[in-house]
């Protein structure tokens, strides 16, 4: 459940049998600001589109820009805009009913379709290890925005591999579960 996983994260509470090994890819990176500042010093590797300005106590979740948050434009990273959301998509607001803060909206390869992510329009996707490297796509955004700690997780849409592949290449855990599982009304 969503709110399992949120409370898990925020409290740090995780099973005995999970082992948290530390991981600084990225030596003198700034880990140790808030996520508005993280954000900015890794503006370079283009993993947002579109920041909320929201804050809270509760975990940073970044949204693959195919999702609906309220107030905010879905542009399914191209320039074809529309008018913004008048509501969250339900698994967004499933989040912040349980307490996560959603960040912004993250860069795809435009209409998630491709994998590797480059973006004519809001800048090709960086991997964080070595932004000569691709991230993978669709949800490249995503998957660079929690591997430089941008956030603490992200969504994705994964038809063909576009949550894994860029998971995988920015060496981060990518999930999709069984299709129906999670409502996708506002995707």
């Amino acid at each position: 459940e969503a709110h399992e996983l949120v409370r898990l994260l925020k409290h740090y509470d995780l099973p005995a049998k999970v082992n948290l090994i530390p991981f600084n890819p990225w030596p003198g990176a700034p880990y140790e600001c808030s996520t508005p500042e993280r954000i900015k010093a890794f503006s370079h590797l283009n993993a947002f589109i579109a920041l909320t300005g929201d804050a809270g106590d509760g975990p940073a979740v970044a949204v693959k820009d195919v999702i609906d948050v309220a107030g905010m434009v879905t542009t399914c990273g191209s320039k074809l805009l529309r008018p913004p959301a008048t509501q969250d998509a339900v698994v967004v607001e499933r989040i912040r009913r349980h307490g996560g803060v959603i960040v912004g909206k993250t860069n795809l390869q435009p209409w998630a379709f491709g994998v590797t992510s480059p973006n004519p329009h809001w800048g090709h996707v960086r991997n964080p290890a070595d932004p000569e490297r691709i991230t993978g796509g669709s949800s490249g955004g995503s998957a660079a925005a929690v591997a430089a700690r941008m956030c603490d997780w992200a969504l994705g849409t994964d038809t063909g591999g576009s949550v894994r592949i860029p998971a995988a290449l920015c060496g981060v855990i990518g999930v999709m579960p069984t299709h129906g599982l999670v409502d996708s009304t506002g995707v």
